[in-house]
């Protein structure tokens, strides 16, 4: 196979390099198509468009692959914390005992906010959405940091991640706690960093303690939206950071990214939906045929997905993890009791098998934060948690390569030039 590709155009015709990636992909380099031609592309939502080379992320949707820095997601989720986890996306490699007790110490030290922030918190009405104070908290955190961050620097790299690490987990359970009406909970050493988050979110008394269920529920569901190459909101990252804008600045930016609910909202659309239909009578079977029928507006949330055509290799894991929640804990809910009859209907229907419409990640994750008593609202918020590590070290890589800034193009279709 000839490692370029001809355009051909009236009597002229170009030739453009292949770019071949690591895992065999194949890509057509058109950085100076127009300028050797006068044509631009017409991609819409950039299905066909890739914006960068990365080494983080490698996905597969025909097959079902997803890998953080070459590991398999199941490997990692089954044997790894989350913070093992965000430490092998932000700086490469997995951390040896002595790095990773290094970074827990580090993030333990920083895990105090500044009191200004919490009158920020108090600001907020009662009804305001959890994503709407999280973004502002996020963006208010530059206030506190405002010298942009030298990515030259390992030094100041490590500082940075670190202090995002630390800050987040505070701020995401300050959000839980106000749409609940509850004091604050401080950071605890004591714990460990998912641990760290549980007691902050859900501690009601001095003698907390850690339910290893929950820990192990979180641990997965951080692991797993971790990162997914350049989705919506990880590309609005790097975008607003090919500007030079700061870390803390591009983070915001995709918080706001994943708020829409064709991305960070799935979950919480999977929950809204099963509401719905237990609101209606808690008939699965109607549903399922309801999502059939092609003229019925009832769409079916949570199963299938646009990127993997086969099955998404996150679900299979979020599952067992479910249905342990679910067990374990003794969970008795109309709803997930809906949740569970869908899944098993729509996994025995030939209708769903033969278009591999399965039961995805945002299928899963919903019920087990219902289980775990957290409001639908903050699904998202819990996402953009998990996210934090995948954006860091995307906003780093997009510095550390020296990526130009992002602009892209358009084709007019408006008026031609009309006498005013």
């Amino acid at each position: 196979m000839s490692d370029r590709v001809k355009i051909s155009l009236g009597k002229e015709s170009h030739e453009f390099p292949l770019i071949k990636g690591s895992e065999n992909e194949l890509g057509i380099d058109i950085k100076d198509l127009r300028s050797r031609t006068g044509l631009i592309t017409y991609d819409p939502g950039y299905k066909n468009t890739g914006s960068c080379l990365s080494d983080i992320t490698f996905l597969d949707g025909e097959k079902g692959i997803l890998r953080y820095r070459g590991y398999s997601i199941d490997d990692l989720a089954n044997n790894l914390t989350f913070l093992e986890v965000a430490y092998l996306l932000i700086w490469g490699e997995l951390p040896n005992q002595k790095e990773l007790s290094n970074i827990s110490n580090e993030i333990k030290k920083a895990s105090s906010i500044d009191k200004d922030l919490e009158q920020i918190l108090k600001s907020f009405p009662s009804k305001a959405h959890p994503m709407g104070i999280l973004c502002s908290l996020t963006s208010a955190l530059i206030s506190f940091n405002p010298s942009s961050v030298d990515v030259s620097s390992n030094e100041k790299m490590f500082r940075a991640s670190i202090e995002l690490m630390a800050k987040f987990p505070i701020l995401v359970s300050w959000v839980h706690r106000k749409i609940n009406g509850l004091s604050m909970n401080k950071s605890d050493s004591k714990f460990s960093y998912t641990e760290n988050l549980a007691q902050m979110m859900f501690k009601s008394s001095d003698d907390y303690k850690p339910n290893p269920i929950i820990i192990d529920a979180l641990d997965k569901l951080l692991i797993l939206h971790a990162d997914h190459e350049q989705n919506c909101s990880t590309s609005t990252v790097r975008i607003v950071g090919s500007s030079h804008a700061g870390m803390y600045a591009s983070i915001s930016a995709g918080i706001s990214a994943l708020w829409g609910p064709l991305h960070g909202g799935a979950n919480q659309a999977v929950i809204e939906m099963l509401e719905k239909i237990k609101a209606d009578g808690g008939n699965t079977k109607r549903y399922l045929e309801k999502a059939k029928d092609k003229n019925d507006p009832f769409r079916l949330m949570g199963f299938g997905h646009r990127v993997y055509k086969n099955f998404d290799p996150r679900a299979k894991i979020i599952k067992k993890t479910a249905d342990q929640v679910l067990t374990k804990l003794g969970i008795s809910d109309p709803v997930l009791d809906i949740a569970k009859a869908l899944e098993e209907e729509a996994l025995n229907d030939d209708y769903f098998i033969k278009r591999k419409l399965y039961p995805n990640v945002d299928f899963y994750s919903g019920i087990i934060y219902r289980a775990l008593g957290i409001p639908t609202e903050m699904f998202t918020v819990m996402f953009a948690l998990g996210r934090v590590p995948g954006w860091i070290a995307q906003w780093k890589e997009m510095r550390l390569n020296k990526e130009p800034i992002g602009r892209p193009r358009q084709i007019y279709k408006g008026h031609n030039l009309r006498s005013f």
